[in-house]
């Protein structure tokens, strides 16, 4: 009776660790979420809407635009360069450096549209 309660709670191991895992915000492969860089794109919500879904039409929506668009837009605005027309977003983009950047990129970009 005692070894067949361990190997019923040993094959239930896997399902509960991937339950666990999924309720922590991790992906079943591993990978965890980016939570430094979903806060700092929280603060893009007030124009940008919550996760880069944008309901106005003076604010693009960020939610799944390719990655390198959305990193090549803000070092535009963090530089001054390219043909970018100066707004709030020059002095947001300023203030991340060129890595933190890219994770708010890819964040926006893994969202659904």
């Amino acid at each position: 009776m005692r070894i067949t309660r361990v190997v019923k709670s040993a094959a239930l191991l896997p399902l509960t660790l991937a339950a666990l895992a999924a309720l922590a915000g991790w992906s079943v492969d591993g990978a965890a979420q980016d939570y430094k860089a979903r806060a700092w794109a929280a603060g893009c919500a007030a124009c940008h809407g919550t996760d880069g879904r944008s309901e106005a039409d003076e604010f693009p929506a960020l939610a799944g635009k390719p990655k390198a668009d959305l990193l090549k837009s803000l070092k535009e605005f963090k530089t001054g360069t390219g043909n970018k027309t100066p707004t709030v977003m020059h002095q947001h983009a300023k203030g991340y450096s060129d890595e933190q950047l890219e994770r708010i990129a890819d964040y926006f970009s893994r969202q659904k549209r």
